[in-house]
């Protein structure tokens, strides 16, 4: 079909070239399952993508944002504790604050959730806590902490989800590591990502001092944590 279409357009050059292109297009979105009929019968343009895109941007923004939400309310529920969401992204802060003035600690954190068997932490992210926790120097012990949450359903193709043990990791970014985009996976291993391809990284595990569906993943010949004992 599509070298039918294209041959009645070889003496077109231009012609021929955007007639084929559609035709594969139209092709490829039919053995997807994106070219199906919307609409009323219309097929999708260029604003039905744009609006499925920002859909799925919502729908990311509302589960990062929930989970900040959760983070801060459990910190809040222990006493001596408190702790702040700080904005969006776009404006250089961390995603929460939690401070103890009883312990004398103090954590910035970047909260990440998703379906997905790998979630990422960008490195300018990392750099922006490191920039806030070390501005505090009043507090003995500051640390920059990344929680992850992978929810209970995978994601297994668009629209598509089987269900999974939901798994949380609280992981202490150590100032001896180079700063890189790194990622954690389902079970808990991370890794750095240095011109695409992923190295180990060992990162420790936090304590936290609020009840959490944690999984400690064990790092080989780590020395003892120093992470902070629970606030009862």
């Amino acid at each position: 079909m599509a070298q039918l279409v294209c041959r009645s357009y070889q003496n077109y050059p231009q012609v021929y070239y955007f007639i084929c292109k559609s035709v594969l297009l139209t092709m490829e979105m039919e053995e997807t399952g994106i070219g199906r009929v919307v609409n009323n019968g219309r097929r999708p343009g260029r604003h039905d993508y744009k609006s499925e895109n920002q859909k799925v941007a919502r729908v990311r923004r509302q589960r990062g944002y929930n989970w900040e939400d959760t983070l801060v309310k459990r910190f809040n529920s222990v006493e001596g504790w408190k702790a702040f969401r700080l904005g969006s992204p776009s404006v250089g802060l961390p995603d929460i604050l939690a401070v103890s003035s009883r312990a004398n600690t103090i954590y910035t954190i970047e909260a990440k959730s998703g379906t997905s068997t790998t979630l990422q932490v960008p490195h300018d992210q990392i750099l922006r806590c490191l920039k806030w926790i070390n501005t505090f120097e009043i507090y003995e012990t500051r640390k920059m902490i990344v929680a992850f949450k992978f929810l209970s359903k995978k994601r297994i193709g668009k629209g598509r989800y089987e269900q999974r043990e939901l798994r949380e990791y609280y992981k202490v970014w150590s100032d001896s590591n180079p700063v890189t985009n790194f990622v954690c996976t389902y079970d808990g291993s991370t890794y750095s990502i240095v011109d695409g391809k992923r190295n180990p990284l060992n990162l420790e595990d936090c304590f936290m001092p609020f009840r959490t569906r944690v999984r400690i993943t064990p790092i080989e010949n780590a020395a003892p944590s120093e992470s902070m004992p629970r606030i009862q």
